[in-house]
């Protein structure tokens, strides 16, 4: 590899985007949101930027969002934000990087072209697609190459995607689009149908992170709340406590256990095995829900564990397999569709 080359390794995620630098580590963790101004097309803010802006700007300059359910929704603004991130970490770079990009094992081959030239297009010189549920494994600390099952279930923003890995790929695997973003949306309903009063998406995911709950909590825990009086119009407060939020979040952790028992239930008998005795890796920002591995481990018998740095296990996982570029095996990249970038 030449001194000024740099490996890449993105996990190009609903809510967030994470870069791995080879030799360097994580460079950058931005959430996957633009802004641009709708009269003259200019992209105009990336990421946490972006994000700051979001409900504070005037009509002409919209926050977009590239990435709906870990796949590419709008291809023009995926390209300009890659372009933006892969600039800064290769600004004093002469040559173009080697990327890997974390996709869902979902992924269909028309979406898989998409990423793959619309990283070419931002200024990759080769671009290779990882299983994110491989990367996560590899993050966790698996070693993935050995012939032994490990049930992964990464909970992001926009997909809940469950697969079984083995031997460098994935055997079976099931993704829905219940994830974060649904756990808020069924928290804005709760709220709406029980107090009348209608809340914000981001008033949603703090009430979520600060008194959410996949199982009964031992002490109750309450927050007030501020929103929209849907009767009179006026802003009202209430008071929610964390009984509220289980049963508020009951419906889309019940439709992630499903996932979890449909996988398990394709799985070949001596991969079930191994995974009873390796336990499920849990992972992505949606697992932080207090109590959720232990509702995964009460409802399988598997004992669930939550990774250490759930939001960027994945990246890390892909950054370890970047030594690895040359020597990939089919199933963990898949390298038919890109012959002719070799």
């Amino acid at each position: 590899m030449l001194f000024f080359e740099r490996d890449i390794a993105i996990d190009l995620g609903t809510t967030n985007t994470l870069v791995y630098v080879r030799g360097k580590g994580v460079a950058m963790r931005e959430p996957t949101v633009v802004a641009v101004d709708k009269t003259t097309g200019k992209l105009l803010k990336v990421g946490e930027d972006a994000q700051k802006v979001l409900g504070r700007t005037p009509a002409n300059i919209v926050a977009i969002h590239p990435i709906v359910s870990g796949v590419i929704s709008d291809y023009d603004m995926t390209t300009r934000m890659l372009q933006e991130l892969l600039s800064r970490v290769t600004s004093f770079s002469f040559f173009k990087p080697r990327v890997v990009v974390c996709v869902p094992s979902s992924i269909t081959g028309v979406e898989e072209r998409a990423v793959i030239d619309a990283t070419i297009e931002a200024g990759a010189r080769k671009v290779y697609l990882l299983e994110k549920s491989v990367a996560t494994s590899t993050g966790a600390g698996i070693d993935i190459s050995k012939p032994d099952g490990h049930l992964v279930v990464d909970i992001g923003g926009g997909t809940t995607e469950v697969a079984v890995v083995s031997m460098g790929g994935v055997v079976e695997c099931e993704s829905i689009k219940t994830a974060g973003d649904e756990f808020d949306d069924a928290v804005v309903r709760y709220i709406r149908r029980k107090h009348n009063v209608l809340i914000g998406m981001r008033t949603a995911e703090e009430l979520k992170m600060g008194i959410g709950c996949a199982y009964i909590k031992p002490d109750i825990e309450t927050r007030e709340v501020k929103g929209r009086d849907l009767l009179t119009g006026l802003p009202k407060a209430v008071t929610v406590n964390s009984n509220d939020m289980l049963e508020a979040l009951s419906e889309p952790i019940e439709k992630i256990l499903e996932t979890v028992h449909i996988v398990l239930e394709r799985t070949p008998p001596e991969l079930v095995a191994d995974i009873s005795v390796n336990g499920i890796v849990m992972s992505g920002g949606g697992s932080l829900l207090w109590g959720l591995d232990r509702m995964v481990t009460s409802r399988t018998g598997i004992e669930a564990v939550v990774v250490d740095d759930t939001l960027a296990c994945a990246a890390y996982g892909a950054g370890k397999l970047l030594r690895e570029l040359g020597s990939m095996q089919d199933g963990m990249i898949n390298l038919a569709r890109r012959k002719q970038m070799k």
